[in-house]
């Protein structure tokens, strides 16, 4: 399973709980590939409870590697790209 932008937007207590019932049903049994641009610090917030953020990182992290990657935007990547190319054309 994919989860995409964890901490985009904050959830309400209601959608983070069913994200503690899912990330419990698959603990030690499926795989589970999270994205995030929030620290592990501010999960709390991302989830509205720090208890509850941290029962779910204690599953998510119990048997995982992070890969902590530090950089310019690869999205914004090709359209920095374009507008310096523009800029040189005026």
């Amino acid at each position: 399973m994919v989860i995409d932008e964890v901490g985009y937007q904050p959830l309400e207590r209601a959608q983070a709980n069913l994200v503690f019932q899912v990330i419990s049903k698959r603990y030690e049994k499926g795989s589970t590939l999270l994205t995030s641009n929030k620290s592990f610090g501010e999960w709390g917030q991302v989830f509205g409870d720090q208890v509850l953020a941290t029962a779910i990182l204690d599953r998510l992290l119990h048997h995982c590697d992070v890969f902590a990657i530090n950089g310019p935007s690869y999205r914004l990547k090709n359209r920095l790209t374009a507008i310096d190319g523009q800029a040189n054309v005026a």
